[in-house]
């Protein structure tokens, strides 16, 4: 039985098989982890988990595995990395390129939220990085282009955090309606200032939901059971829940809505999706919110129609550009219509904060950590937002002399057929392509593998000249 195993090397020079790990399968240390009964995701946001019998496949001892999380991931996706004994440094905060550019050099695995930047620049300094887990729904601060184009694949969590983001937007609609953040500050300074001039109840309503996903789907069921009528607006024909009907532009919704929500990701069509020209179809008087992202909304154009009093309320929790970490970092420096933002009436201003309950972060530490666990282990990329979704069924006990191989490779004509030629001294149990743009993804379980015929498996897929990485589990 092999007890010796291998890293991923740099093309340029090949590691000896100098690494080690037990074969044995460790009930302890299997993928089985799972959140409590509290704190969970929906089943089909999670990898498959290897059964009872499955054989753990590591590319290293585990303890090789250097693992980086930033912007204080949950102790939930702590744990789950660390049982696998993977070597975790965990920091409260992002980190500015050139200290991210040092700490990145020499980790496997990386996690991050939404302020960490993982560009281009960023990533070519990290040689030996083979995953990144975004602990957040967005992935827009990591360059997947070229992720996916250095083998690098990249995890996320879209759907955990959808009720939190939904139950803020509940909480803002009631909150502008009422005016009671402006009540609550004058009564901080000692002014008693009891009014109903502008204050309304949200029952009969109608709020505006442009993106009719997880959160915006969620949102709309809570609005419904408050008495709201609701429309929504998005770029595929999607059932609505409840009575909610699908309008068919943004401008319908725009002049039918007394209370807009956006729930969109940032492209370059959504780039200032609101801005002067869109603020003029809304109704007069009538609320914004966005919980999305901070270059959905002008925000200078927002100022003014509330100075004017276009548009009565409104409330941000993304900016387009944000502090890195706590404290008074919300100035002009960072964005400099942030005073004349601060000094509006009636608007509510928090600090990216949709996600941000206990709940939410729990089954978001689950979810990523153990897609990167699966992925780290297994090769396995279900849910992967880079790289084509491709698994197997698990590796037994009683497949001792088996090994995985991964190539990741340029989607080009005439691969498969060389890697096949490459793998054809030994039986294909099971194979799995698939393709994603210029990328593909091969994954091979072959068997009666020696432990000496691995160095030359692996060094005759590396030099084939459609090579992105080629990963060699067992």
């Amino acid at each position: 039985m092999p007890t010796a195993a291998r890293d991923i090397p740099e093309r340029n020079g090949i590691d000896t098989l100098n690494r080690s790990v037990s074969n044995s399968f460790d009930l302890s240390a299997s993928l089985s982890t799972s959140p409590s009964a509290t704190f969970h995701s929906p089943p089909t946001s999670f990898s498959k988990q290897a059964s009872a019998s499955a054989k753990q496949l590591k590319p290293f001892q585990t303890a090789d595995v250097k693992v980086l999380l930033l912007e204080n991931v949950n102790q939930t996706g702590q744990s789950i990395l660390k049982k696998q004994g993977y070597q975790v440094e965990a920091m409260k905060s992002s980190l500015a390129e050139h200290e991210l550019i040092e700490k990145i050099k020499d980790v496997h695995v990386i996690g991050i939220r939404s302020k960490t930047q993982l560009t281009a620049n960023v990533l070519k300094h990290a040689k030996n990085l083979i995953v990144i887990g975004c602990f957040c729904i967005g992935t827009n601060q990591v360059d997947l282009k070229y992720a996916a184009e250095t083998g690098i694949c990249v995890f996320n969590s879209p759907f955990s955090n959808s009720r939190s983001v939904a139950e803020l937007m509940i909480g803002e609609i009631i909150a502008l309606a009422r005016q009671f953040t402006d009540r609550s500050l004058e009564l901080h300074k000692g002014v008693w200032n009891k009014v109903s001039t502008g204050c309304w109840e949200v029952r009969g309503k109608t709020l505006g939901i442009v993106g009719y996903g997880h959160v915006g789907s969620q949102l709309s069921v809570l609005a419904e059971s408050m008495g709201m009528h609701v429309i929504y607006y998005d770029v595929v024909n999607l059932m609505g829940m409840g009575t909610s009907r699908q309008v068919a532009s943004l401008d319908d919704l725009l002049q039918g809505a007394d209370f807009v929500t956006l729930h969109v990701p940032e492209t370059d069509e959504t780039k200032n999706m609101i801005s002067t020209a869109q603020i003029e179809k809304m109704r007069n008087g009538a609320y914004l919110i966005n919980a999305s992202r901070g270059t959905i909304v002008d925000i200078p154009a927002l100022i003014k129609a509330m100075q004017s009093g276009k548009i009565a309320g409104a409330a941000l929790d993304v900016y387009p550009n944000e502090p890195g970490g706590n404290g008074e970092n919300f100035h002009n420096q960072l964005n400099d219509f942030t005073e004349d933002l601060r000094n509006l009436k009636n608007i509510i201003l928090t600090p990216h904060i949709g996600g941000s309950t206990e709940e939410a972060q729990s089954a978001i530490g689950v979810e990523v950590a153990e897609a990167l666990v699966n992925y780290v282990n297994f090769g396995t990329t279900t849910q992967a937002v880079n790289m084509p979704e491709v698994t197997l069924r698990s590796l037994t006990l009683e497949e001792p002399n088996h090994v995985r191989v991964i190539y990741i490779h340029k989607n080009v004509p005439g691969v498969l057929r060389r890697v096949n030629e490459i793998l054809g001294d030994h039986n294909v149990d099971k194979q799995m392509t698939d393709s994603r743009g210029d990328v593909a993804y091969l994954m091979a379980d072959i068997s009666s593998v020696n432990v000496s015929e691995i160095k030359d498996l692996y060094q005759s897929l590396e030099d084939l000249g459609s090579r992105i990485r080629t990963r060699v589990l067992y």
